[in-house]
């Protein structure tokens, strides 16, 4: 290989990878605001439960009540999911082992690799 084709070789490797790196930095810059805004931008159950209760306008005592039964509620279905979690577990447990055997094994891969992705977004969207 001479020189000039060697050197515009190097150029065009060193071009591609700033490029590369740049749109890294960029989908990493854009995932982190968005994230920062979806934060900033959602109320935690506190400030939610205060408006509620502002647009309501309720009584001290009917606050109380409406709070113990939101927290009466809530212990009610963290104990449902926490006895269902087995069951849905071993569901897909079962799902999985049929996909694999219905897809080859680099479907079964990209399979996965599309699960991930869209279990990444919902987490992003909650």
């Amino acid at each position: 290989m001479d020189r000039v084709t060697k050197s515009s070789w190097q150029v065009c490797t060193a071009a591609a990878v700033i490029f590369l790196l740049g749109f890294a930095a960029g989908a990493l810059a854009l995932n982190t605001y968005r994230a920062w805004r979806h934060t900033e931008a959602q109320p935690n159950q506190q400030d939610r439960f205060r408006q509620m209760s502002e647009r309501l306008q309720l009584s001290a005592e009917q606050e109380a009540r409406v709070r113990k039964i939101f927290d009466d509620t809530r212990s009610q279905l963290d104990a449902l999911r926490k006895e269902s979690e087995p069951h849905v577990q071993e569901i897909r447990r079962q799902a999985d082992e049929h996909l694999r055997q219905a897809l080859t094994p680099e479907q079964w891969l990209r399979f996965q690799q599309m699960r991930d992705e869209m279990s990444q977004r919902g987490r992003r969207g909650r």
